[in-house]
């Protein structure tokens, strides 16, 4: 009976464990589960089972090794394709998104963004979740939590947004708890009949997050991201698979990094700093373009550079100043952190693409370590990876203890 009772509460504790490595495609098969649980092959498939049971993931029975492979072949394990969902939502300084994003990192479903962002976040917070809400009434699909987004440092452990500079929000803005109080209000409810829980976090960090766990940063022990999106530059350091956001959520705001000293005024009060140096606008500007009203300045720049980089004189020459101003910030930021991967979201990603020496030879001159060996910098591979972070953190809790989490047990 006490052996019964051990194997029982070893395999409830491996539950989560077991999740997160089938959610990050690192067990595919129930023989790589085993191994990499370090536990019984009875164990893994009572684990297996089990997350089956909860709706969470697929077992496959049917033989995995070719005609003629020696010993017994696996059971694959995939994401349940019909699974519970968590709710994602994004707000930058040209819209806001919301979407249903499954284990794995998912996009089940997605709501048309937005091009108007009010000044008041609950308005915008609002409209989000009952973008969010709509889509989970389409579906049908359970709901597990939800996850926010913003262009901004989100202070711990209040979950204010200290500075959307691009937003006009006032700093301090209470996002996560206007949050919540907007999914409670549109009726998005666990299947405890409890509302969900809402977490907020910043956009780069939650980017970041989801190409650790989903794309170009998978495998790095100490990741650095910087991306530009619609303004501004961000940056995150994911160490060990967790976030680094310090004591109160508000490390690696690279964007104020001088990498310009003679350069424009920073909203921040100093001058040159890569957020008004390296982003969207900084491009167009450089490259003698007035920005539009029809689209998005990051769709706008990145038009721009993948249409006129191989004709245009001018946007040749916007992309090397920003790809040096980008270097230099980069450079600065190996030799402090020393990172084993670089990855580049947003309009930086594309500047990587058009000239990728170039980066990496500025890298390397400024770099103590980039000299002796190199970083890998390398362009983010997912599509919308603030939102997919953003269901990260709704996802979490389920990753540490799904039967708690899932309300069983």
């Amino acid at each position: 009976m006490t052996q019964t009772r051990t194997r029982l509460e070893r395999g409830r504790s491996a539950l989560g464990p077991a999740l997160a490595l089938v959610h990050t495609g690192r067990a595919p098969t129930r023989a790589v589960l085993t191994a990499e649980l370090g536990v019984t092959r009875a164990t893994a498939g009572a684990v297996a089972a089990e997350l089956e049971a909860l709706g969470l993931i697929q077992v496959d029975s049917r033989p995995l090794g070719a005609a003629g492979a020696q010993g017994r072949p696996s059971h694959r394990l995939s994401i349940a394709p019909h699974g519970p969902v968590a709710l994602a939502a994004q707000v930058h300084a040209d819209g806001f998104r919301a979407a249903l994003v499954g284990l794995g990192g998912r996009t089940v479903a997605t709501a048309p963004g937005c091009m108007t962002v009010p000044a008041d976040p609950a308005h915008v917070i609002d409209a989000v979740v009952e973008a969010g809400a709509q889509l989970l009434r389409e579906t049908g699909r359970r709901c597990v939590g939800a996850g926010l987004a913003v262009p901004s440092a989100v202070a711990e452990p209040e979950g204010t947004a200290l500075n959307p500079l691009h937003v006009a929000w006032p700093a301090g803005a209470p996002v996560r708890d206007l949050f919540n109080r907007s999914l409670a209000a549109a009726g998005i409810r666990g299947e405890d009949g409890e509302p969900v829980t809402g977490f907020a976090g910043n956009d780069v960090n939650l980017a970041a997050l989801a190409e650790h766990r989903h794309g170009a940063g998978g495998g790095a022990q100490h990741l650095l991201c910087v991306a530009t999106g619609h303004r501004g530059v961000g940056g995150a350091l994911v160490l060990d698979g967790r976030l680094h956001t310090g004591s109160a959520g508000l490390a690696l705001e690279v964007g104020h990094l001088t990498v310009n000293p003679e350069g424009p005024p920073c909203h921040c009060g100093s001058r040159g700093c890569l957020d008004i140096e390296a982003d969207p606008l900084a491009f167009l500007t450089a490259a003698g373009r007035e920005p539009g009203p029809e689209v998005s300045l990051l769709q706008q720049a990145r038009d721009l550079l993948r249409e006129e980089y191989a004709t245009e004189p001018s946007v040749r020459a916007a992309t090397g100043q920003l790809i040096d101003r980008l270097g230099l910030g980069l450079a600065g930021l190996v030799n402090i952190l020393n990172p084993d991967r670089i990855i580049l979201g947003g309009l930086h990603r594309e500047l990587l693409e058009a000239d990728p020496e170039r980066l990496r030879a500025v890298v390397a001159e400024r770099s103590l370590w980039g000299r002796s060996g190199g970083v890998p910098i390398l362009p983010c591979t997912l599509d919308h990876n603030s939102l997919v972070g953003a269901a990260e953190l709704a996802w979490q809790p389920v990753l540490d203890d799904p039967l708690a989490a899932l309300g069983v047990g």
